[in-house]
């Protein structure tokens, strides 16, 4: 349900829909303003939180820091604001990225330079089982969500493995949903900072079978939720509404009913992260910005 002019009331809802939920499961927050992060040096503090398929790894850094990584899948990189900026080395050569901008890194050892200090965020699959062991909420996943897909990734760019590396300062378009830009393992919606949520155009909607990652990188938001009621009632869950401020990460479980209301007068800012891409967002015309360089997969499976 979204409200008028929202552009995803064009979306096509028309795909078969995933069995019914038996069982639910439910959000995982990380608040990482209210933790110590898990990797700390004089350059770099970093918090890792996960869900099912997605680590997301949140690091503040000076100039000179470093971040390696060794990776058995493409990850990647957001540097959200303008005056951070970073250089990326890893196959296929050398790429400076600036903020605001996206990245995507392919598989493989790589090294990530921070020339000008702020805020890089990388997002990496839980197939990297290094990564997956920091992560502050862990537990939450010990028994994982029965209504998420299994994995895929989708299809390879052509030619060599590269670094891809985007502008996301990009000017907003009518009829077109934030900023998407999309790999094989992680789509990215760079949405830009909003003042407080109007509380007459929320958009409650659910997923049949993924997450969202909705990370907050300034202000606050209030993340509804609410579970669909199931013929065995010890199934049943109650609704949900958590604040989370900034910088925190708030994964949402499908088939979850979910909105989230951003709260602070000051300017909020909220990144929404799918690993795998969503298909409906690939389908619209125009929406994923670097869509010409990440195939789709093919229909027939």
């Amino acid at each position: 349900m979204y409200a008028k002019g929202d552009p995803r009331a064009s979306l096509n809802t028309a795909a078969a829909a995933a069995p019914a939920a038996t069982a639910y499961k439910g959000a995982s927050y990380a608040r990482f303003y209210e933790q110590e992060p898990q990797e700390q040096d004089a350059d770099l503090r970093t918090w890792y939180a996960r869900g099912q398929n997605l680590v997301i790894a949140y690091s503040e850094a000076a100039a000179s820091a470093v971040l390696p990584a060794a990776t058995v899948d493409e990850y990647a990189v957001l540097v959200p604001y303008a005056g951070t900026a970073i250089t990326i080395e890893a196959a296929g050569g050398t790429e400076t990225l600036k903020g605001p901008g996206v990245a995507f890194v392919p598989a493989g050892t790589s090294r990530i330079e921070v020339t000008a200090p702020g805020v890089v965020v990388r997002m990496i699959t839980t197939l990297n089982e290094d990564f997956v062991a920091l992560c502050s909420n862990a537990a939450d996943y010990h028994t994982p969500d029965p209504n998420v897909a299994p994995f895929r990734p989708w299809p390879a760019p052509a030619g060599p493995a590269r670094i891809r590396a985007y502008d996301a300062d990009v000017p907003d378009q009518e009829g077109r949903f934030g900023r998407l830009f999309r790999g094989q393992t992680v789509m990215i919606n760079f949405f830009k900072t909003t003042p407080p949520r109007d509380t007459a155009k929320m958009s409650p909607h659910h997923h049949d079978d993924f997450e969202q990652y909705s990370l907050c990188l300034k202000g606050s938001y209030i993340h509804y939720l609410r579970w669909p009621w199931t013929t065995d009632m010890t199934a049943w869950r109650p609704d949900d509404a958590e604040e989370c401020k900034a910088p925190s990460v708030a994964v949402i479980p499908p088939p979850a009913i979910h909105t989230s209301r951003s709260m602070d007068p000051d300017g909020n800012l909220l990144i929404d992260i799918f690993g795998p891409p969503r298909a409906d967002f690939s389908a619209k015309p125009g929406w994923v910005l670097n869509a010409a360089d990440y195939p789709l997969p093919d229909p027939a499976g």
